[in-house]
């Protein structure tokens, strides 16, 4: 099948321009000397970590205990987790997987931890752990200065091992320009290298020192302090990712096709595809730079200004030979929510679709509870 003959809207992955971004992100770990445990929540899909795995990556970082079960079940056996626990129910379901494999958590208060080696104990289970590190976004974490603080208040929670920091400069989202975006990754560094010190100036051991963003990555892997990157998007890219100058247009993987359904003024198109597919999602800042809904690629006339549900409108700056009928292909905001509000991405290869690739751990591996199924 050809890509022109799919129905709309379908997110589509370029699947040769997929393993150069795998391949360069993997490349340059190797190169600086630092593991790659990539950030799966962008892709949600166990055959594009099998990529990333084959590529390089030692181990995977989870945003949700669903994606650590689809990993797992795949037979991936390193996982991190991205937020600190504090639901029981979610903690057992941790604690189950860690027969199979290893869970690294992420903890950045006592509260979290006191309930974590309750239950561990309850299990005869222990768990290895990095303190959440806030290094700008002011999201989760302790500020670096309070890093052996909160240790010594954790050291009495005898299930947990203690391995090391992590952070994520979400901040570099909200960066203006490229100069904006190197001081956020030098904050991240400069965060981490705080801990760390006081840290070992405490006489605790950091083995683990672990950052990701997909904007700072190439400024963050140079450092000496960094033993683990952990960026997501990469894997896509997306109009953010251009608008932050991380990458050209020609990086970006993952895209949407629609259809022009209507074009009620000359100077406006509406499409078949809204914000339950293109995502209305501008990342956590916001981020002030970007200026439409998506990329139109091949139509620089075209700009996504609006989306409702199910349908976007898109102006038309002068003229465009786009016509009600035809399809135009749209490079998202964001990425990452794209992925999630599919089941399927539709790989292709120059005009020829070649593979549907499924969103496995985008829906639940199994129910959370036993109760009937309503059909």
């Amino acid at each position: 099948m050809r890509v022109s003959e799919l129905p709309t809207p379908s997110v589509l992955v370029n699947l040769d321009i997929l393993r150069v971004n795998v391949r360069e992100m993997a490349d340059l770990c190797r190169t600086h000397g630092k593991e790659l445990w990539p950030m799966v929540k962008t892709h949600k899909s166990t055959a594009i970590a099998r990529m990333q795995h084959e590529a390089g990556a030692g181990g995977f970082l989870a945003g949700t205990i669903e994606e650590a079960e689809a990993l797992i079940s795949k037979g991936f056996k390193n996982i991190m987790m991205a937020y600190p626990i504090a639901n029981p129910e979610n903690l057992r379901r941790v604690i189950t997987l860690s027969k199979g494999a290893r869970i690294i958590l992420t903890i950045d208060n006592v509260e979290v931890a006191s309930l974590t080696n309750k239950l561990l104990r309850e299990h005869n289970a222990s768990l290895e752990y990095l303190v959440k590190i806030d290094s700008g976004g002011h999201r989760l974490g302790v500020k670096p200065e309070g890093a052996a603080n909160l240790l010594r208040k954790l050291q009495e929670f005898n299930k947990l091992r203690f391995a090391g920091i992590c952070t994520h400069p979400g901040h570099a989202y909200a960066s203006k320009n490229v100069e904006e975006l190197r001081e956020s990754a030098e904050d991240e560094v400069r965060a981490l290298r705080t801990a760390a010190t006081l840290l070992r100036e405490n006489g605790y051991e950091v083995s683990v020192v672990a950052t990701g963003s997909t904007p700072t990555a190439k400024y963050a892997v140079k450092s000496d302090v960094v033993t683990v990157m952990r960026p997501g998007n990469y894997v896509f890219y997306d109009a953010m990712q251009v608008a932050l100058g991380t990458v050209k247009e020609d990086r970006c993987a993952l895209s949407v096709l629609a259809t022009v359904i209507s074009r009620p003024a000359p100077d406006r198109l509406i499409i078949d595809a809204g914000s339950k597919t293109l995502s209305a999602d501008r990342g956590a800042h916001s981020t002030a730079i970007l200026k439409s809904y998506g990329i139109v690629r091949g139509h620089p006339e075209l700009k996504v200004v609006s989306l409702s549900e199910e349908v976007g409108k898109v102006s038309v700056d002068g003229s465009t030979d786009v016509r009600v009928g035809d399809k135009i292909e749209i490079i998202p905001t964001h990425a990452c929510v794209v992925a999630n509000n599919t089941s399927y991405l539709i790989g292709y290869r120059g005009e020829d679709v070649e593979a549907l690739i499924p969103v496995d751990a985008r829906e639940r591996t199994k129910p959370p509870i036993t109760a009937r199924i309503l059909e």
